[in-house]
């Protein structure tokens, strides 16, 4: 049966975690918060778990999720090859909207798609995903909206959508803050040499730069230059980050919530 839990209230957040992280462990979809958006999450280490998730949303396998993580250690257990600029990037912005497409430990037995060998990760910065997933471990997480909708921007708003295919949904309020418009993580490749920013979100180019200077921003080449003072530009594809997916619960590639970057690298409009 679904359920919503209010968790502004302490009681029932207690509660909704418990039947959250229990839905986890048996396979089944939930929708939380993020720092970004809402997102749909499943047990990453569960090819049937991410296909239900995949199926919720109505995306296919060449659209995998990205994974968020409860902290910057679990890199190194999820990702091999991990850069330095990479792990600076990392150390300097989460919990936060960055989103990081990095090659996948290959000794992980784990189906999240047609990923080609990369993995999109992300520490959100929200309190109550940060507590769900110290209690479950890595989840799969994309936008909390069925593919080509709004993103959902309240557990409210994804009940619409997702409906019954969610066992649980955690309702934290309004993301990012009430009255703005939905924002995806930052999407960076660091797969390859230099990085190169595949979705422009939450995260601006310059912070980037003051961290990895010779990051390239959305659409840039190299050896080109934006304009004095100016970044290129792009209006933030939506449907995240979260995510592949992006990357995208923002939820905030491929990536793994943030809703979303193809394996391919093409851009998705869809994650957090």
């Amino acid at each position: 049966m679904t359920i919503t839990y209010n968790c502004t209230s302490d009681d029932q957040r207690a509660e909704g975690l418990q039947h959250a992280k229990r839905a986890i462990s048996e396979k089944k979809c939930i929708v939380i918060p993020t720092d970004t958006v809402y997102g749909i999450a499943a047990d990453a280490f569960s090819p049937t778990a991410v296909t239900l998730l995949l199926a919720s949303k109505g995306r296919s396998r060449q659209m995998p999720p990205p994974v968020l993580i409860p902290r910057i250690n679990a890199l190194d257990g999820l990702a091999t090859e991990v850069p330095a600029d990479a792990r600076a990037l990392a150390q300097a912005l989460w919990p936060g909207g960055l989103t990081l497409i990095l090659h996948a430990q290959p000794s992980l037995d784990w189906d999240l798609g047609e990923t080609k060998g990369t993995v999109a990760l992300r520490m959100p910065d929200d309190p109550i995903a940060l507590d769900l997933l110290g209690m479950t471990g890595p989840l799969a997480v994309s936008s909390a909206n069925r593919t080509g909708q709004e993103p959902a921007q309240t557990a409210a708003e994804a009940r619409l959508q997702l409906a019954e295919s969610v066992e649980v949904y955690l309702e934290g309020g309004f993301r990012p803050i009430e009255g703005t418009a939905a924002v995806p993580s930052t999407i960076v490749d660091a797969t390859s040499t230099p990085f190169r920013v595949v979705r422009q979100g939450a995260i601006e180019l310059e912070r980037l730069r003051e961290i990895v200077p010779s990051i390239l921003g959305f659409g840039e080449a190299v050896g080109q230059e934006a304009p004095v003072g100016e970044a290129p530009t792009q209006e933030p594809p939506v449907e995240e980050l979260p995510g592949q997916d992006v990357a995208g619960p923002d939820v905030e590639g491929p990536v793994h919530g943030s809703d979303p970057v193809a394996a391919n690298g093409e851009v998705k409009p869809d994650d957090s």
